[in-house]
């Protein structure tokens, strides 16, 4: 499928290139670039979150493409129109969060480098963000700075010992490609709006609903329990107090208040470590920051447009990123 998925209230942003791209592993990657009218001031890799696609963000594509700059944007391999990885293809599965780490290098070797004007930057959600942390962690990041909402540092739980455990175990024992215990094969958003974890916006979550509702091929469901041992593994990584220590790339993360999914607190700790690097705490919010209400997404602009592109050194003081663009604390 070459095209992107719009409907009436999610239309698609004009002048994407659409494309499929290999990893070095042989998985195939859907990706999508789009460039400002005005030349670019450089380009932003968005690095989405579990079970997302492209098409759920359109209104920040447009958005970053306002500001001049172009835009990269891809499904990760096992969601979105990308190759999906278990013959139930609902089932969000990942044998090792390294495998991730093939597709940012695919993105990055065939898309960014040949097309992509510089400076480079990275907005990143969640597991998005985790992913773009292991990388400047692996080797030197190729982006000048990293913009993280909710990054998966840790994961919000009643009993987190419990399910690292059984995570583990359950895998072991060879059910890796099951559904996570009580795991659904419907995604989040066709669950209702009312107790939802992802935000407070109902026209944000409504229109997310309509947008997976008119493909099927974009939805997905409940991670296995394959993606859940995955993605302890990879978080214990983050809890090494010597981890931050590797990141160079100044980062700037955004972490809601109220969020469910991560931990935001894991997140504080994490930048506490990290030697460029402040976080803003994003009153009133839930997980995903970029759907959420006009005011919070305001604040989360304020910061980024104080931040990226950016000319100097030192990350802006979250205070001073809002005060400069005239957004009040909230």
């Amino acid at each position: 499928m070459m095209k992107l998925v719009d409907t009436p209230d999610n239309p698609a942003p004009e002048g994407g290139t659409i494309a499929f791209i290999e990893a070095a592993d042989g998985v195939r990657l859907r990706t999508a670039m789009f460039m400002p009218e005005a030349p670019a001031h450089g380009t932003v890799l968005l690095a989405t979150g579990r079970a997302e696609t492209i098409e759920k963000y359109f209104e920040t594509i447009r958005e970053l493409l306002a500001r001049n700059l172009a835009v990269v944007i891809f499904d990760w391999r096992g969601q979105g129109l990308s190759a999906r990885l278990l013959r139930a293809a609902d089932k969000g599965h990942i044998a090792d969060f390294a495998h991730y780490q093939r597709d940012l290098d695919a993105v990055l070797a065939k898309v960014f480098v040949p097309h992509a004007p510089k400076p480079w930057f990275a907005l990143g959600h969640s597991m998005g963000g985790a992913i773009l942390l292991e990388h400047a962690h692996r080797q030197a990041s190729p982006f000048e700075r990293m913009v993280l909402c909710a990054p998966m540092i840790d994961l919000v739980l009643t009993w987190p010992r419990l399910a690292r455990f059984a995570a583990h175990a359950l895998h072991a024992i060879g059910l890796g490609r099951a559904y996570v215990p009580s795991g659904r094969r419907e995604p989040i958003v066709v669950r209702g709006f009312e107790r939802n974890p992802l935000t407070t916006d109902r026209f944000r979550f409504d229109r997310l609903t309509k947008m997976v509702c008119s493909e099927q091929r974009l939805s997905l469901g409940d991670p296995t329990i394959g993606w859940a041992h995955a993605a302890f593994r990879q978080m214990a990584r983050f809890a090494d107090p010597d981890y931050p220590r590797t990141i160079h790339t100044p980062l700037l993360v955004f972490a809601p208040q109220d969020d469910w999914v991560t931990d935001s607190f894991a997140a504080e700790r994490f930048c506490a470590r990290v030697k460029i690097a402040r976080l803003i705490w994003m009153p009133g919010a839930r997980h995903e920051i970029l759907m959420e209400r006009d005011t919070i997404r305001a604040r989360f602009w304020a910061g980024f447009d104080a931040f990226v592109p950016g000319s100097v050194q030192e990350v802006p003081a979250a205070d001073q990123a809002l005060a400069d663009s005239g957004v009040e604390e909230a």
